[in-house]
């Protein structure tokens, strides 16, 4: 039923559809997504509390690796409680504010992951290139102000996508087939000109994205370099068991975004939409749920504290070995 306002066709809500095609599935996708989003909730916040009151984790690395958990808390939980609503209770109607609010929230903050990520990086190439200056270059201050650039330049980027949305004109109907609001799933809607819309899109993508894997990109060639020219074997393998856990959110986290892009743009018409929206709701949950998992598996001084306090500890602000 459609809502509109005849002065400018703004819709007074949308209607997002779950997964096309699968509708008779949805009771059973919503198993692993809760499960995948209860475990993202609590290893995230967990993460955080460690670094939050674990001396030994007062370090530039987990002060970034808590941005990380922050920001993927966010991500997950914008996106997958609808959806959950729309599998179990068929509540499938949301406000146009609010479709534009989680808009913002979704593209905000995955670009924040991206770019903490970058961050992640550039912590690990200064501790392994320089670690003599590691606490000089990386003061709290610094640490505070990149986090700080990297969710305003989320924001002013995503921003626009929320202006040029907002004033379209709809009268292609209000139903969403996808689980949240993404921008081009909305903006498909319209009856007007979309140019402006895509080609913004890709410009951000370009410019978050692009930007942020070059510089990972170039961070890790020059600690590989680095490392192989270290002497010693134990050296080299202490320097790259450091990276392991950030190489694995990378890849967790760029892999499922490559596919979705490269699919919309080469296999739409041999990809069913269902394998899109699928790989969409992968993108924004599965770097929440498994990054707790791989830093608290792969890091040493991360493991010790869970250790320590799931044995019933009492020194839970020991520093550790």
């Amino acid at each position: 039923m459609l809502m509109l306002n005849q002065t400018d066709l703004t819709p007074a809500s949308f209607i997002l559809n779950g997964i096309p095609g699968l509708e008779d599935m949805h009771m059973w996708i919503s198993f692993p997504f809760c499960t995948m989003y209860a475990v993202a909730v609590v290893g995230n916040c967990g993460l955080l509390y460690l670094i939050l009151y674990e001396d030994s984790l007062h370090r530039p690395m987990y002060y970034f690796l808590a941005m990380l958990s922050l920001t993927d808390l966010f991500i997950c939980s914008s996106t997958i409680p609808k959806a959950l609503c729309i599998f179990w209770f068929h509540f499938k109607e949301i406000s146009f504010d609010g479709c534009l609010v989680q808009m913002f929230f979704v593209h905000t903050f995955t670009g924040m992951e991206s770019g903490v990520l970058m961050l992640m990086a550039l912590d690990r190439y200064v501790a392994i290139c320089y670690p003599l200056h590691y606490s000089t270059f990386l003061t709290n201050s610094v640490i505070a102000k990149a986090g700080l650039s990297t969710f305003l330049r989320g924001v002013l980027l995503i921003i626009p996508f929320t202006v040029l949305t907002k004033h379209l004109p709809y009268c292609r109907g209000n139903i969403i087939p996808h689980t949240y609001c993404d921008h081009m799933s909305v903006a498909k809607l319209s009856c007007g000109n979309i140019k402006v819309n895509v080609i913004y899109g890709l410009t951000v993508a370009l410019l978050i994205g692009g930007f942020d894997i070059l510089c990972i990109t170039v961070s890790y060639t020059m600690i590989l370099q680095a490392v192989i020219s270290l002497s010693s074997a134990d050296a080299r393998q202490k320097a790259f068991s450091t990276c392991t856990a950030h190489i694995c959110a990378i890849v967790f986290s760029y892999s499922p975004a490559f596919f979705s892009f490269f699919s919309h743009r080469f296999g739409g018409h041999t990809i069913p939409p269902s394998c899109h929206i699928i790989v969409a709701n992968i993108y924004l949950l599965l770097p929440p749920t498994v990054n707790p998992i791989v830093y608290g598996v792969k890091t040493k001084q991360i493991r010790d504290c869970v250790i320590r306090i799931t044995s019933g500890s009492k020194d839970v602000k020991s520093q550790s070995k």
